[in-house]
């Protein structure tokens, strides 16, 4: 076993991942991890978290153990999310429409849902969550439409294509679209020099003189970097969610700098929201939040939760 230590604490009370991993329950479900695991200087089962297959292989576990998901595979360059973090951002999520009413048969959009299709897969699993997730990329929905069929959840889970990347909402919803709540993980970098940065603290971090050319997350250039970087990005998903006000009742997205998190409320105020929340979580030895917000007046609310 690992010990997960105090950021284990700090997952949400619902989150599956606070203990301490069983490496033999997880190599029974996922005979493939065994390769990668092994005993450390403190006499504990733990894997190389600066390796990428080693890190692909733990979450590929994790889903088979506890998401009841038997088909989870893509390409090696494509974005290898950490389960423990993703799955608090649906706890935090599901709490956000819990205060809403929302409770059963929540429809959720989930923006740039990538080749590993995970919200949607997590989504499903915890709490049975229809989704239908997008993405700019044809080919990492190839992938994603794949696990799901594997999976066979294509009644719950579809996939939309945004053909333009300038774009977030527009191009995806119509005016007949309900959602119950939108969820993103934005881009968090302006660059591909900026986003191996990071990769190199990261791995300096794990203890590692790896060099900063193998993420070991991996991850493509539309799932890592945006011109303008996550402000950019967010600031184009506020104003587009301003234009379908009474179609989505929560947006939400992960924001992974405070200054970009305190930004959005002025604009978020001029652009008429009715109600801000900002959620902080702890993915790992980093900080970050969910600022969610909604249009829906008090009566459209009502009126929401009575249909």
């Amino acid at each position: 076993m690992r010990t997960k230590g105090k950021n284990a604490e700090q997952l949400h009370l619902n989150n599956k991942h606070r203990n301490r991993y069983n490496f033999k329950e997880l190599c029974e479900v996922y005979p493939a991890l065994n390769e990668f695991v092994f005993v450390n200087q403190f006499e504990t089962e733990t894997i190389d978290f600066s390796n990428p297959k080693a890190v692909k292989a733990i979450n590929t576990a994790l889903l088979f153990k506890f998401y009841d998901i038997s088909f989870w595979d893509f390409p090696d360059d494509n974005l290898c999310p950490a389960i423990p973090g993703r799955v608090d951002y649906i706890h935090y999520l599901a709490d956000i429409l819990k205060t809403s009413g929302i409770d059963e048969n929540a429809n959720i959009l989930d923006i740039g849902t990538g080749a590993n299709c995970i919200y949607p897969l997590l989504g499903n699993a915890e709490y049975n969550w229809k989704f239908v997730g997008t993405d700019i990329d044809k080919k990492s929905l190839d992938r994603a439409q794949l696990i799901i069929k594997k999976n066979t959840l294509t009644e719950a889970i579809q996939l939309k294509h945004q053909k333009d990347s300038t774009h977030i909402l527009l191009g995806i919803l119509n005016e007949t679209d309900k959602f119950s709540a939108a969820m993103c993980n934005p881009p968090f970098y302006k660059s591909q020099q900026e986003a191996m940065e990071a990769n190199a603290r990261k791995l300096e971090g794990l203890g590692t003189n790896k060099t900063t050319k193998s993420r070991n997350f991996s991850g493509k250039q539309q799932e890592l970097w945006y011109k303008g970087g996550e402000k950019a990005f967010i600031h184009t998903y506020l104003y587009e969610s301003s234009m379908f006000k009474t179609q989505c009742f929560w947006f939400t997205t992960l924001v992974s700098k405070k200054e970009n998190a305190e930004s959005m409320l002025s604009s978020l105020k001029k652009l008429g929201a009715t109600e801000i929340k900002t959620i902080p979580m702890h993915q790992g030895n980093k900080v970050t939040r969910i600022v969610a917000w909604t249009f829906l007046t008090a009566q459209e609310r009502k009126e929401w939760n009575d249909k």
